[in-house]
């Protein structure tokens, strides 16, 4: 056999092979594509208490999903069927106003019955989205489901409402939150820097502790006066402080109470008032801490950021027992109302 002919013979051959898999292939189809792979099931309550996944989102990146295990609540008006309804979206700026409004049922109408919680049905807070103005209000439920409270809207600019309760019918609290608007010349503050001391009123409270993102912190504030601890607080809503954690950039809610109450014969009414919260994500938040000395409530606000690793007070993991030094020096008193 000369060489043309094995060239020939091997080009023919190899023609022939091409052809028989492009056969196979045509009449097997195309190969199908890989199958998708269900997501896991989530758990966990809505709000500030927990995430509610949609199943069918798609997947994100590991770390981010281990800070989003701890939701914050107050981002949206409706959520489980609930809804927050202002009375009046836009307000006076400048002075004292009136807020209405009513939380709806999932069947449409006003929502009457409620499970109280820190001795009331239904907590009420009002924050300037700058803020710089934060309120906590106790308002008053008529029979028809119509909340009202005396609020003061120091300056034009917007708002955010935020209604943190529980359903009667339900076991989980919910935070639902809505925007409120001041008409006006609004000038909005820079995050105030208040470092880990703040006077209010003559009251001088110290914050040690750390947000850290995706695990409990302890945050341990010591109230003194003219120089003395505090030891007498006044119990206020079960406890002897109430805290609101509030994320900078959206408003996230996080809303947190002490370590022990009033009377469980272990938690003395000061001067340590300790709470155990987690950020959701690394970042700014304002910490406003209520506290009732005597008979009057004052706010005392902190601006701290969770980061990756605390970087100062008491490390996110471990719970001391001796007292908080600090370090700090005193910064000047933030705009509360």
């Amino acid at each position: 056999m000369n060489t043309a002919f094995k060239v020939t013979a091997f080009a023919t051959g190899l023609a022939a092979a091409f052809t028989a898999a492009y056969g196979v292939g045509h009449a097997v189809g195309p190969a199908p594509a890989p199958a998708a792979q269900p997501h896991p099931a989530a758990h966990g309550a809505h709000g500030a208490h927990g995430a509610h996944v949609n199943p069918t989102a798609p997947a994100v990146p590991t770390a981010p999903a281990a800070h989003g295990d701890h939701q914050v609540g107050g981002l949206q008006v409706a959520d489980r069927g609930y809804t927050l309804r202002l009375d009046r979206t836009v307000v006076p700026a400048g002075g004292p106003t009136e807020l209405s409004f009513q939380v709806l049922a999932p069947d449409g109408s006003p929502l009457t019955a409620y499970r109280p919680a820190h001795e009331k049905e239904l907590h009420l807070i009002v924050a300037s989205r700058d803020l710089a103005d934060f309120q906590h209000l106790h308002p008053v439920r008529t029979a028809d489901g119509t909340w009202t409270a005396p609020a003061n809207i120091p300056a034009a600019g917007d708002y955010r409402v935020f209604a943190d309760f529980t359903p009667a019918a339900e076991t989980d609290p919910l935070t639902l939150g809505a925007d409120l608007h001041a008409a006006g010349d609004y000038r909005p503050a820079a995050l105030p820097q208040t470092g880990r001391t703040v006077t209010v009123d003559g009251y001088t409270l110290t914050l040690a502790g750390d947000l850290t993102p995706g695990r409990p912190g302890r945050l341990a504030f010591t109230v003194s006066r003219d120089g003395r601890p505090v030891t007498d607080l006044d119990p206020y809503l079960a406890a002897y402080g109430h805290l609101v954690v509030l994320r900078a950039g959206d408003l996230g809610y996080l809303h947190v109470h002490p370590d022990g109450e009033p009377g469980d014969g272990t938690t003395a009414p000061g001067p340590e008032v300790d709470f155990t919260a987690t950020a959701p994500t690394p970042g700014d938040y304002r910490l406003f801490l209520d506290f009732q000395h005597r008979g009057t409530v004052r706010t005392a606000a902190f601006t701290l950021t969770a980061a990756e690793t605390p970087a100062t007070g008491i490390p996110a993991t471990e719970t001391p027992t001796t007292g908080i030094p600090v370090t700090e020096t005193p910064a000047t008193e933030p705009h509360q109302h």
